[in-house]
């Protein structure tokens, strides 16, 4: 079946046309040539964020996208010295931080973008550039009312350079994204799972699932980097007996709050040798289809499989091309559907070889954000590097200034001989000792060398 006729089905199975004629006047169709952008990070759609130390600060990742002129928003100041580095040391343009006060939802940034002075601010800059573009981390819902709300008050072009929400979800949901993917490819491309807003369901399906696999996992359908995710191992579940997991499914679902009606995923928790990423960028109607920006493996931790961290891609060109082939059509019927913009999907390599999916990630996120970053600076071609946050007690009480400081001539400019290091994220440093940084090297083992050797040895660790 092809591309258009699966988006044509899945587009009246999801009633589409009827939902995204709301968005129609600010969907970006290639339009925005000459506007500046508004970048923002408002996770407000992403649940089980609060137990990230410092994740409110990660609004300034925005900062990253943003260009000459631009502007960026946040709830939270920006570390001094920062702009400077961005704008002088790494030469990327001077960009305006709108610093906006959300009230008790510090992730709210794009809802106290629309009050008071900041809607004041954008309005007259969105009239005096002939327009606007915003580039959201995710398309949720309150952007598409703040390009409303922008456009209403400036009297001109305002456009999202994201996908608008019921595509969105499509993408980002965790039960809409399997739908998906069997749709485009049949079924097996997925861990075997079961589905139900029913907790005695759901403990029959933990039972199923455990009688073939030596773990098991129950996910939340709407969480970001594994944080809605818990795993139990198969034997323990099967001694238990119905009611102890009945016991246990209610347990985590009072731990993540749910509200009795959505869905949850029961699946089979894979044993993989690797759990690769692929990168795309879904261009507007006109723009050509989806373009690869690479394949990467993610740096995971724990039971549950954290992401903190990527490389690019060192697996066989087999392997590579399936998961390329497979996420490609998967990337063309989602742009079929209306997406545009950043998006990735996370797969598993098991054992003999065969990859399957794991999820979408339609937002810019942990690996993205910092390859478009990487690739700004070295627009001749993308060299060897790793992206990883790093958090270490010793560095608690430490400020921007002085971890520059102590990174020296090793911290990457625009300048002849570059350093190997490129830092951000790093809000979170002064009370939790946690920023993100990006090692860029002449070979995969000379990048983990500057990890594991160099880095320690700059920050004064070892």
């Amino acid at each position: 079946m092809s591309v258009r006729h699966v988006a044509a089905e899945l587009a009246e199975r999801f009633d589409l046309r009827r939902r995204l004629a709301v968005f129609e006047p600010y969907r970006y169709e290639g339009d925005g040539g000459g506007m500046p952008a508004l970048h923002l990070d408002d996770f407000t759609g992403i649940p089980f964020l609060d137990g990230i130390a410092g994740v409110e600060h990660y609004q300034h990742r925005a900062r990253l996208r943003a260009a000459e002129g631009d502007l960026f928003a946040a709830t939270t100041p920006a570390s001094p010295g920062y702009e400077r580095y961005f704008r002088d040391v790494l030469g990327l343009g001077a960009a305006d931080l709108l610093e906006v006060d959300a009230g008790v939802d510090r992730f709210a940034v794009a809802r106290a973008c629309m009050a008071g002075t900041p809607r004041s601010r954008l309005a007259a800059f969105a009239s005096a550039h002939g327009g606007l573009v915003i580039e959201p981390f995710m398309g949720i819902e309150v952007i598409w009312e703040l390009a409303a709300a922008v456009a209403a008050d400036a009297g001109t072009r305002v456009r999202v350079l994201a996908p608008p929400p019921p595509v969105a979800w499509i993408a980002n949901d965790k039960a809409s994204f399997e739908d998906l993917v069997t749709a485009v490819l049949g079924p097996g491309l997925l861990p075997d799972s079961r589905r139900s807003a029913s907790p005695e369901a759901l403990a029959r399906g933990l039972l199923e699932l455990a009688e073939a696999s030596p773990a098991v996992a129950l996910k939340r359908l709407r969480c970001a980097s594994a944080m809605g995710n818990e795993v139990f191992e198969s034997s323990v579940l099967r001694r238990m007996g119905s009611a102890g997991v009945l016991d246990l499914v209610r347990g985590f679902l009072e731990r993540t709050g749910w509200d009795g009606g959505e869905e949850v995923l029961a699946v089979t928790w894979e044993d993989s040798s690797s759990s690769p990423s692929t990168q795309w960028w879904l261009p507007p109607p006109g723009g050509g289809g989806p373009r690869l920006d690479g394949v990467y493996e993610q740096i995971l931790a724990g039971e549950e499989g954290v992401f903190v961290g990527s490389r690019p891609s060192a697996l066989s060109s087999e392997i590579e091309q399936a998961i390329v082939s497979q996420s490609g059509r998967v990337a063309a019927v989602l742009q079929g559907l209306g997406y545009v913009g950043r998006c990735s999907f996370d797969h598993l390599v098991l054992p003999g070889g065969r990859v399957v999916f794991t999820e979408c990630n339609g937002r810019w996120g942990g690996t993205s954000t910092p390859m478009n970053l990487v690739d700004r600076l070295h627009p001749e071609g993308r060299p060897p590097y790793q992206a990883q946050g790093f958090v270490h007690r010793d560095l608690v009480g430490l400020s921007f200034r002085q971890l520059q400081a102590r990174m020296g001539d090793s911290l990457h400019d625009r300048g002849p001989g570059a350093g190997r290091f490129l830092l951000y994220n790093v809000g979170p440093l002064q009370r939790f000792g946690k920023f993100d940084i990006v090692a860029i090297g002449s070979s995969p083992e000379h990048v983990d060398d500057l990890m594991t050797a160099e880095l320690p040895r700059r920050l004064g660790l070892r």
